[in-house]
Order: structure tokens, then C-alpha cells, then sequence
């Protein structure tokens, strides 16, 4: 059954937070807009925080949340609701549109598939079979290894192109890649960024989730069509 969105009883928001959260966010929009005129959709990560930081990030206008884990974003999509198809805008009063941005397991793929709206972390053909059987049709994003670190998710580089090929012939909805950067100083990351950016136009892929709150700059330069912001934006992690 699909969550009904939050109930002022449900969950306590602070305004102070809410407040703080705008203030951040439109320095934030700020820094992209100085940067492109490209729309860049930020999405707030509120993994290991309380469902009360997530109400608070959407009070504060921020429909798109992150989450990394599926026991997390369970009890929290129970409680603020989820919107997996259709068009909401941030502001427009929509219940939260849940993006999962974690390593995820094949078994774990039921648990959530009611509540995503985007799967951003599909790197091999055997999960992006299970989240087809259990959410046919899902938008997704294939996951690239920008940092072949090991325990790092993501395809290889010249994997993209199949796994987009076998996505596809399953029927999902690929929009785009996504990457993480590699760890280090923000311009270390360029690199990486650049390749995903040019993987996805040789797919004709229109998404580019790349750019967390340390290289953000960096990823919007590089053709960032969604940056997964946390720290910088709800604040650190208890």
C-alpha cells in the first residue's frame, strides 16, 4: 500500500531547522546558479538522520530526499508519504519524491520498491533485473565506478553501455548515470565527473547524478543534472 503523506501528529517539525535548511539551500542554489544556467535539481540526503530532519528538508521546500538505506527509508516514507510517478515541483505541498542512493542489495529491492521515485545506484544486470520484477518500468540510473576502489559500488567505465542495453531491454526507464567522486580534494574528482558527463551523452542519456556537498562545484561544472547534498544542507549526522 502506498504511503499517505505525513500528518502534522505523525511527526514533529522544528521551524528553527526548517529555517535553517531554507537559508542553506538558497546558498547552495546560489552556487549553482553562479555556475550554470542549467537546472540543477538538488536532492537532500537525509540518510542517518531522523524522519524529523527529512519533514523538516521537505517544510523547507526540498521534495526530492536521499536515503542509502532500506531500514531507514521504510519507516520514513511510511510516515512523509512517497510519490513515485507523476510531476511535483519543490513548494507544490507533493509528499516526497525518495531517491535511494545506497549500495543495495537484490533482497533488500522489495522492501522499498513501493516508495522510490529513482533508483540511482544499478550496477550489475542481476539488480537491475530485481528492482524490474518487483518495480517494473522504475526509473534508474546506472551506477559508474568513478574511483575503482575497492568496495566501492558501480559498473566499469566500458560496462555502461551494456548495462544501459540490458536496463533498457527490461523495461526500466533509464534517465542517466550517476558517480561518486573520488576521495581527496574537490578538483580530484573532475576527472571522473568529465567521463560520466561523456558516458551519458554517448548513451543519450539525459541525467547526470554527480556532486555531493565537498565537490559540488566541481560536478556542476562538469554537467551535473542532480548533486546529493546532506551535510551542507541538513547538517551533520548525529
Amino acid at each position: 500500500m502506498k504511503p499517505e503523506s505525513v500528518q502534522p501528529e505523525s511527526v514533529m517539525v522544528d521551524p528553527a531547522l526548517v529555517e535553517a535548511i531554507e537559508e542553506r539551500g538558497r546558498r547552495i542554489r546560489d552556487r549553482i546558479a553562479e555556475l550554470t544556467d542549467r537546472p540543477v535539481r538538488v536532492v537532500a540526503v537525509t540518510k542517518g538522520h531522523p524522519p524529523e530532519v527529512a519533514a523538516a528538508a521537505h517544510a523547507a521546500g526540498f521534495v526530492d530526499l536521499g536515503e542509502s538505506y532500506a531500514q531507514e527509508l521504510v519507516p520514513k516514507a511510511a510516515l512523509l508519504g512517497a510519490e513515485t510517478a507523476g510531476p511535483a515541483e519543490p513548494g507544490s505541498g507533493a509528499v516526497p519524491r525518495w531517491h535511494f542512493i545506497g549500495q543495495l542489495q537484490s533482497n533488500k529491492v522489495r522492501s522499498v520498491a513501493g516508495v522510490v521515485h529513482l533508483w540511482h545506484t544499478v550496477d550489475r544486470a542481476s539488480l537491475a533485473a530485481e528492482v524490474a520484477k518487483r518495480a517494473p518500468g522504475a526509473r534508474v540510473l546506472v551506477q559508474v565506478d568513478l574511483a575503482g576502489l575497492p568496495g566501492r559500488g558501480g559498473c566499469a567505465p566500458d560496462s555502461v553501455g551494456a548495462l544501459v542495453a540490458r536496463c533498457q531491454d527490461l523495461g526500466l526507464d533509464v534517465r542517466g548515470l550517476m558517480g561518486v567522486g573520488v576521495p581527496g580534494e574537490p578538483e580530484d574528482a573532475r576527472r571522473g565527473f568529465r567521463l560520466l558527463d561523456r558516458l551519458a551523452s554517448e548513451s543519450a542519456l539525459e541525467e547526470r547524478s554527480m556532486g555531493m556537498s565537498a565537490d559540488l562545484e566541481v560536478a556542476v561544472e562538469e554537467g551535473a543534472t542532480l548533486v546529493r547534498v546532506g551535510s551542507a544542507l541538513v547538517g551533520p549526522r548525529g
